[in-house]
């Protein structure tokens, strides 16, 4: 747990946010010799986020915020004085104003703005307009500097792990069905295979998560070289292809697996006996593919010419019923497509890993 990536970047977010909190009250406190020095540590962990652009963004609209928020208090504190009916008058303003789209994520701190600085003797403060709006500067300054300064984090290597988790989750219950198939399996078995495949949908909708999180943390980061982002293309090109465009193809791996699994489900409820050398031939194949998507540098293009030697053995069987045909055609045409979702799956993983394309980096 301790060396997984997600954790080490919590811990660091954790330390950043501290650093960039206390420096912004050092500052405050020792060069400005300020009397309200919570407002520059406040907008300093306000803008500490998760990724530098993130950051800069809203960092961008904490500034605005919490200026508006400081001219708002010393508007209403100058003009109306401060009350109890004034207090909620700025606070009504600055939570409505907070609603305003280009400034939504961090528009909140307009309304927390005039709460510190009306509650925090108005009459002191009243003549130190320019101080306030440094004080906010400066901690937006200093969450900016530690964030872009103290490891940036990138998150290609948590998109890298995710994957490598869909890949091996799928050789495994290509692996499954090999071996239950080469003997017997039965409807119980068929549908824990289908639910496998549920699960890893929903670690898709993680994975993608992490994606876009990853592309992010790389925009405005000095950590990411440049021209390291991959080109996107209508076709695929495993040399280039993004971890969107692997993703994209793994979904199509675990769709097809699902059918396959959904073809087994209901196979199990079918009288009569199974080809002993389709079933023979078909479970290798199905191995062999489990056995290629959990190591990259596996060759699968032999699996391609058995798919294809079997189709033809298969076909030139006089012998086989009429009505078994759909079946062992939908089998051998789901492994088929997943052999080819799988060639370019591991090709994008070896250009990953071999290349520069997609330097995986921890952060």
């Amino acid at each position: 747990m301790l060396q997984r990536p997600e954790f080490i970047t919590d811990v660091l977010q954790i330390l950043k946010t501290v650093i960039a909190g206390t420096g912004a009250w050092w500052v405050s406190t020792e060069v400005l010799e300020s009397e309200l020095a919570f407002l520059a540590p406040w907008t300093a962990i306000l803008t500490v986020h998760a990724t530098v652009h993130r950051s800069l963004t809203r960092g961008v609209q904490t500034t605005i915020a919490s200026t508006l928020g400081v001219g708002l208090s010393f508007l209403i504190g100058h003009f109306l004085g401060v009350s109890l009916w004034t207090f909620a008058l700025a606070l009504l303003v600055g939570i409505t104003a907070a609603r305003v789209s280009w400034i939504r994520d961090e528009g909140i701190a307009i309304a927390t703005t005039a709460i510190f600085v009306l509650g925090s003797g108005f009459d002191d403060q009243q003549p130190l307009l320019d101080d306030r709006i440094i004080e906010v500067a400066v901690g937006v300054a200093a969450g900016l500097v530690v964030n872009l300064l103290i490891l940036p984090p990138l998150r290609d290597k948590q998109a890298g792990r995710y994957v490598d988790s869909i890949n091996e989750r799928m050789g495994g219950v290509l692996i499954s069905i090999s071996e239950e198939f080469s003997d017997s399996w039965d409807t119980d078995k068929a549908e824990a295979w289908f639910q496998e495949t549920e699960s890893m949908t929903a670690e898709l909708n993680s994975a993608w998560t992490v994606v876009r999180f990853a592309r992010e943390s790389r925009r405005v980061n000095p950590r990411a070289r440049q021209g390291r982002e991959s080109l996107q293309t209508s076709s695929w090109n495993a040399a280039e292809a993004s971890y969107e465009e692997i993703l994209e193809r793994a979904d199509e791996g675990v769709s097809h697996l699902r059918h396959l699994a959904r073809t087994l489900r209901e196979a199990s409820y079918t009288e009569g006996e199974w080809d002993h050398q389709f079933r023979e031939r078909w479970a290798q194949i199905v191995g062999d593919a489990g056995r290629s998507i959990a190591d990259p540098d596996a060759e699968v293009a032999s699996l391609h010419e058995n798919l294809s030697s079997l189709s033809a053995e298969m076909s030139e069987n006089q012998g086989l019923p009429r009505d078994t045909w759909p079946l062992y055609g939908s089998l051998i045409s789901s492994v088929r497509h997943i052999v080819i979702v799988l060639d370019d799956v591991a090709s994008a993983r070896r250009a990953r890993e071999g290349t520069s394309e997609n330097p995986v980096v921890s952060g």
